[in-house]
Order: structure tokens, then sequence, then C-alpha cells
């Protein structure tokens, strides 16, 4: 009898014992579906005041489908904006939302969605890989330090100018996370304590952000806002069969020619700035110089991989210059991608892992949203409603109206990534060109080289967050010197524009 009591007892108990801990599960599950709905208070947002707006009748001028593109532009600005979702799923949307609101056929959208300027940032993206998979950094460091000695400044200043180099024909992203080791070793191994070396590391850390920033706009190759807006003046002005529209193919010299030397005036006046803004503590950094000798040491020399890594992507920079304009920018960055793998300088387990496909998936949908704007009309009648209201304050032509859109295109790519910036307003700009009788070249050009001024935030490029990430830096910081960087890129601009395209032909 008690054996039976006792027996009751324990299973009351346990049952007690399974309901309390069920319902902690479900309280648990419950909170977290909370915090998951709190984070995606901005995407709920940005859903309703999209389907508010596509309740109103479009605007006088507009065609509903023309409107309903402009209300996706509107809620695709707020997501890459507050980022309440990841943004390859808003490429997702941008995607589902052509075919469910503006009717389009599947077919047609996905052949928009990857063009010769997505294979590029594809090929780029997998390039890098295989360079960062050979860990040249501390090759890179010392290279640097022959070159320019062990004097602070002058180190800064060849970290800066070889950051620069690389970003102009390799991503950004890509040139920062190499590049980030090396300041990271100079840094650490001049002192431990990271509040002895805090200007220091200002110094060092924005010559290699802002270094990428301003050598991305160089060449075609430098970041994927320049291979989009060579696609869209592809795209809305080229006709193959009118010999006329054939100087909207823009090739890879072509580039260079235009933008290249902007870059070097940039880059001597980013470095006096950056010695005037942050002071180093220390004017030297011999002593760090002689450890990194001392582990190089250790490492060995350079072997046949590194050699071959250094041929294959010299090679590919050659088929860039030499071959873009026949067999496209995509195609050879796709040829030194598939060399890196034959002869087994890099795996594709690894190139899977590391490239982020997320990032080809949403330029490929941006530039798709783009030129949906351009068929339905949707960027001709926004570029014609920016064009009254600079006409209202007098910037209708020329410089006025140049400093417009870098002012706007600056605006846009402090709170977005570069190249969705470009891939929103390129439609609406190269309208304004032909809307005003300005060089759509020009206001193409403008408008990509204006997207790489994100110097004010962590988030405004990701060589900025890369180099955020170390730890060594405040967000007010980027404000300190960025406002001064600005000033000075949209000054250079316009001088080149004013003064140096025109004797090119613009």
């Amino acid at each position: 009898m008690r054996l039976a009591k006792f027996t009751v007892y324990r299973n009351a108990q346990s049952l007690i014992f399974n309901m309390v801990r069920g319902l902690r599960r479900t309280s648990s599950k419950s909170s977290r579906f909370k915090l998951i709905l709190k984070g995606r208070s901005w995407f709920f947002l940005a859903l309703g005041i999209g389907a508010y707006l596509l309740s109103l009748p479009p605007p006088e001028g507009l065609t509903p489908q023309a409107y309903s593109v402009l209300v996706m532009s509107f809620v695709a600005t707020i997501l890459f904006v507050t980022e309440p979702i990841p943004l390859p799923a808003v490429a997702l949307l941008i995607i589902v939302g052509q075919v469910l609101l503006l009717g389009a056929n599947s077919n047609d959208v996905a052949k928009s969605i990857m063009s010769d300027s997505v294979l590029f940032i594809m090929g780029s993206l997998m390039l890098a890989v295989a360079i960062v998979k050979q860990k040249l950094d501390k090759r890179i460091a010392f290279f640097i330090v022959k070159i320019t000695g062990t004097k602070t400044a002058n180190i800064c200043v060849g970290i800066s100018v070889v950051s620069g180099l690389m970003a102009s024909v390799v991503g950004e992203h890509t040139v920062a996370a190499m590049m980030l080791p090396v300041a990271i070793t100079l840094i650490r191994l001049t002192s431990d304590d990271p509040k002895q070396v805090k200007q220091l590391a200002a110094v060092l850390l924005f010559s290699i952000a802002y270094g990428c920033s301003v050598a991305s706009i160089s060449t075609p190759s430098g970041g994927a806002r320049n291979a989009i807006m060579i696609g869209f003046w592809q795209e809305f002005f080229y006709d193959p069969s009118n010999s006329t529209t054939y100087k909207y193919l823009v090739d890879y010299v072509s580039w260079v020619i235009y933008c290249f030397p902007i870059f070097i005036v940039q880059l001597m006046i980013m470095s006096v700035i950056l010695q005037k803004t942050f002071k180093p503590e220390y004017r030297s950094l011999s002593r760090s110089v002689v450890k990194l000798r001392k582990q190089l040491a250790e490492q060995g020399s350079m072997d046949a991989s590194d050699y071959g890594t250094v041929l294959i992507f010299f090679l590919t920079l050659v088929g860039w210059i030499l071959y873009s304009d026949t067999l496209g920018l995509g195609t050879i960055a796709l040829l030194g991608s598939i060399t890196f793998l034959v002869f087994g300088l890099v795996k594709w387990e690894d190139i899977n892992t590391n490239v982020n496909w997320g990032v080809i998936l949403l330029y490929g949908s941006a530039i798709s949203l783009g030129i949906q704007m351009k068929d339905t009309g949707a960027a001709g009648w926004l570029a014609g409603g920016i064009v009254d209201l600079l006409n209202n304050i007098g910037a209708d032509g020329g410089p006025s109206l140049w400093l417009s859109v870098s002012a706007l295109t600056a605006g846009v790519t402090n709170t977005m990534s570069n190249g969705a910036a470009v891939a929103m307003l390129g439609p609406v700009t190269l309208k304004m060109a032909t809307v005003t009788g300005e060089s759509p070249l020009l206001m193409g050009y403008i408008t990509a080289i204006s997207s790489s001024f994100a110097y004010l935030t962590v988030v405004g490029t990701p060589a900025c967050t890369i180099v955020y990430s170390a730890g060594y830096l405040k967000p007010s910081d980027f404000l300190k010197v960025g406002w001064k960087m600005l000033i000075m890129s949209t000054t250079v601009l316009l001088i080149f524009a004013y003064f140096y395209w025109p004797l090119l032909g613009l």
C-alpha cells in the first residue's frame, strides 16, 4: 500500500515537473519570438508603408507600374538603411516584387539579374578568396617598410598607397581584410596597451579604410558600383546597331583615364588630413620593424604557390585592360578564378565558404530594379521632379547640378552600401542628364565616384566596418576626420569634372 502511494506521489511529482518545464520552454520560446518580432519592427513598418502607398492613386504622369517601382525602391531603401532582415533577403523581395506587383515575367526578371557586371562581381570575390588564402600580410608590411623606412608618417603614407593600388583592382573589402592584419601587426609590435597607441592606430587604420575608398573609383574592378554604372550606361544608351552610341560602351582603359588621376590627388591630400587630425604617439616604428623581420625569417621565403598567385592575378589584370571590351569584365574574372582552382592554389570549399554569395544576389537584384525604373518611366519621372526642384534653386546645369548630384549621392552612400546607392540613384541621375542636356557619361562618373565618399559612418563602406572591428577606433573618430575628407573629395571631383574631363572630350 505504501509502495503504491509512493509510486502515485512520484508520478504526480514527475508530471508537475514536466508541466513546469514545458511552461518554461513555452515561455522561453515566446520570449525569443517576441525578441524576433521586435528586431523585425522596421521590416513590418516598411511593408506597412509600402502597402499604404500602393493603396493610393499614382501621381499625375506616372503609370501604375512606374508608381509600383518607386514604392518598391522606397521600401527597399528603408530596408537597406535599417537592415531589419539580411540584405540578401531584401534582394529576394525585390525579385519577387517585380513578378507580383509589376506582373513581370519571371524569366525576364531572371535574365535582368545575371549580367556581365554581376559575373564580374562574382569573379572578383572569388579572386579575393584565392589571394587572402596565401597569407601575404606580413610580407606586404615588410615590403612597405623597406620602401618607406621606419618613420611613422612615411609608413602611414606607404600603407595608404599600397592599400589604394590594390583596391583599384580588387574590391575594397578584400584589400581592407588583407591590410588590417598588416596594421595590427605594426600596432601590437609597438605596444600591447591600446591607450598608448590610440593616435597611431587611428592613422594606420584610416590609411587603410580611406585609401581603399578613394582608390575604389579608379578602375572598373575597384568596386561593384563601377560595374553597376557601366551596366547602366550600356543598358540605357548603347545600341549595337547604332554606331553613334558606341561612346557609351565604357571599357577598362577609358575608366582608368578618367578616374585614376582623381584617386592620386585624393590620396596625397588624404595623407595630410590624417596626419593633421591624428598625431601618432611614436615618430618611428624601428623596434616594431625589427620584430617583424624576425617573424618573417621564421616564416621562410616565398614559395611556388605565392609566386603563382601573383602571376595569375597579374594576368587577370592584363586581361581586364586588353580584352574587357570584347570578352567582358565578368568572363575574365571568372577565368582567373578557374585558373586558381585548376592549379590547386585555392579549394572550392574555401571559395564556397568565404565568398559572400548574398552580395552577388543583392547587386543583381538592384540592377534589375534599376532596369525596371528605366523601362516603366519611373526614373524619368523622378529625374524630372528633381530637375524642377533644382531649377527653383538655380542648380539646373553645370557645376551647381554636379554638386547637387554629388551631395545627394554622398548623403545616400553614408547610410547604405555604395553599390546599393548607385543601383538606386544611377537610373535617376542618368535620366537627369538627358533632361538637362548634360552628358550621361559625366553624370554617371559623378554618381559612381561620389558613392565612395562614405567617410562619416562605421557602416558607410565595408572597409570602414572592417577597420572598426579591430577595436581601436570609436564612431566619433569617423566624424572627426570624415567631414574633412568629404569636403576634400567633393572639391577634387568638381575640379576634375570642370577642367580635366573636357580635355578628354567629355
